[in-house]
């Protein structure tokens, strides 16, 4: 029976402890996207629908949306956060039309709706970037009924032309970004990717094969 109980004792310990440093974990990456947020503009596209067809084209549009925007912005715009969010609303119905062309050329007749929002994003990393949860603000692309998977990436500073097949980050959008957070913050960002962890109450099982 006393060893039946230092064993209870033992796993409420354990778990207190665990407890205890998932809450830490939380608020530390709370701390971070809370002071990291402010200075990025993200890019969110939503697609059609989650067809492999919808999901190209969302791509394909990603794609072509930038490749737009660094050929129409004013140079000293695309250095500025607000700026560039300001460009988007005086230019939506222009970007809307561009976009909505571009679709139709690939045989697509989908509505394509633009605008600057604030929205939530889950942690999302970058090979060995990991940007935390939180709400940012972004530029929001929805194409069509907008009910397939989304696609996340950075549009300030820019972030959106790392490769996507390796994620590779060039040096210029990393001196970029870490000018722009500061050193602490930005270093957090990097080999700092979430930890997934599966707890087994080994001793449970234990106890049942025991017949506690």
């Amino acid at each position: 029976m006393k060893y039946r109980k230092e064993l209870i004792l033992s796993a409420a310990c354990f778990l207190a402890a665990f407890l205890c440093a998932m809450g830490w974990l939380q608020i530390r990456t709370e701390n971070i996207a809370g002071r990291i947020a402010p200075k990025i503009l993200r890019l969110h596209i939503l697609a059609n629908s989650n067809s492999q067809a919808d999901q190209e084209l969302k791509l394909d549009v990603k794609s072509f949306l930038m490749e737009e925007l660094a050929r129409e912005l004013p140079k000293e715009t695309s250095s500025e956060k607000e700026a560039i969010c300001n460009y988007v609303e005086a230019h939506r119905e222009s970007l809307e039309n561009k976009l909505e062309a571009f679709m139709a050329s690939s045989g697509y007749s989908y509505h394509a709706d633009i605008h600057t929002t604030q929205t939530y994003f889950p942690t999302k990393s970058y090979g060995s970037l990991t940007l935390p949860c939180g709400v940012y603000d972004a530029v929001q692309v929805t194409l069509g009924e907008g009910r397939g998977r989304n696609w996340w990436c950075v549009l300030y500073p820019r972030l959106c032309f790392i490769d996507a097949a390796h994620a590779v980050i060039p040096e210029e959008s990393r001196e970029e970004l870490r000018i722009l957070l500061g050193d602490d913050d930005y270093a957090s960002l990097f080999d700092n990717h979430p930890v997934r962890i599966t707890v087994r109450f080994k001793l449970l099982e234990w106890w049942k094969r025991k017949g506690f």
